[in-house]
């Protein structure tokens, strides 16, 4: 069983001339202290063109957000777009996510995902997505940052985690998911809660029944998370998704009885994305109004899928075509 938070050392809490936890005999500000200052943001570079042939959404010259009053369930052909389309984000974030290192920007790593966008047939999603437009093509989200983190100039430290979320618009649809790795050599109660994190999503894909409400999904990630010490970010949900990059179906994270308005039905197609803190679920925002941290500034981690509902359950439509998740390795 993975240990919980209660059990396990939380370096930034550790005294700066304290041994570092990683073993190395030097102390913790001159080893891996540096990775638990807060992050900030660094500077961005220009904005990354896309080829003229290369399909766009309809936000992509002029912003914008995506129209919500479309349908949640899908037709045969727009399924089956969303397969090939979901698996082809999957393969992305796990190319970016094996360029992931101490040293390594996170600028760079945004530069990568756009490549490899363009080279398989897609526009980045996020690219010059709503009010105000979200400057690059793929999210990263490093230690306390919640979620819409902005790639830039910062490097990445050993012991660092980062989330990387990608989504990838083709055939006219959208593939959205993301995962939580971790840099170099990362402490046991980071690694604890990306696992649990992804436990989470993987409670939350369980519960996906058609008939039942959406709220099951809440249910079973709120009590997972809790039952190991962790906290369930409020602020964010998953979304509906398909033609457009979000519709107006939102999915709680966590149980809300009131919400049983939505009932999930056969064909019906979202992302569940939970993200889950160490500490406070509270966020704010960074004056760019996208990059949301932890009050406390402890960290966070998230995993993410798009699915669709099928007659006795879910299928992941961003599952890698070797059935392998990506993200951090299962704590020893």
């Amino acid at each position: 069983m993975t240990p919980t938070a209660a059990t396990l050392v939380d370096p930034a809490r550790m005294k700066a001339n304290e041994p570092c936890w990683c073993g190395s005999g030097r102390k913790l500000k001159r080893c891996h202290g540096p990775s638990y200052e807060r992050v900030r943001p660094g500077s961005l570079s220009p904005r990354r063109p896309v080829p003229d042939d290369i399909e766009r959404p309809h936000y992509a010259d002029h912003g914008g957000r995506s129209r919500r009053d479309v349908p949640d369930v899908q037709d045969a052909a727009t399924l089956e777009a969303m397969r090939r389309t979901g698996r082809a984000a999957a393969e992305v974030l796990r190319q970016v996510g094996d360029a992931i290192a101490p040293g390594v920007t996170t600028d760079e790593l945004d530069a990568l995902c756009h490549r490899l966008c363009i080279e398989a047939g897609g526009y980045p999603s996020p690219l010059n997505y709503g009010d105000p437009s979200y400057p690059k093509s793929i999210c990263t989200s490093v230690n306390e940052v919640i979620c819409h983190g902005i790639p830039d100039s910062r490097a990445l430290r050993d012991g660092d985690i980062v989330n990387l979320d990608v989504t990838l618009f083709r055939e006219g649809v959208h593939g959205d998911t993301n995962a939580t790795f971790c840099v170099g050599t990362v402490d046991d109660l980071s690694r604890a809660l990306v696992q649990v994190t992804r436990d989470c999503l993987e409670a939350g894909i369980e519960a996906v029944r058609p008939g039942r409400p959406t709220s099951d999904i809440g249910r079973s990630i709120q009590d997972r998370a809790e039952a190991e010490g962790f906290s369930v970010v409020r602020a964010f949900t998953g979304h509906g998704v398909a033609h457009e990059f979000h519709t107006g179906l939102h999915i709680l994270h966590y149980h809300e009885p009131r919400d049983t308005r939505v009932v999930m039905e056969e064909g019906m197609t979202f992302t569940i994305e939970p993200m889950i803190a160490l500490g406070a679920w509270q966020h704010r925002l960074w004056d760019d109004d996208w990059t949301a941290v932890t009050t406390d500034g402890r960290r966070t981690a998230q995993f993410e899928h798009t699915l669709a509902v099928t007659a006795d359950g879910a299928e992941v439509l961003t599952l890698h075509p070797d059935g392998a998740w990506s993200g951090c390795a299962t704590p020893a």
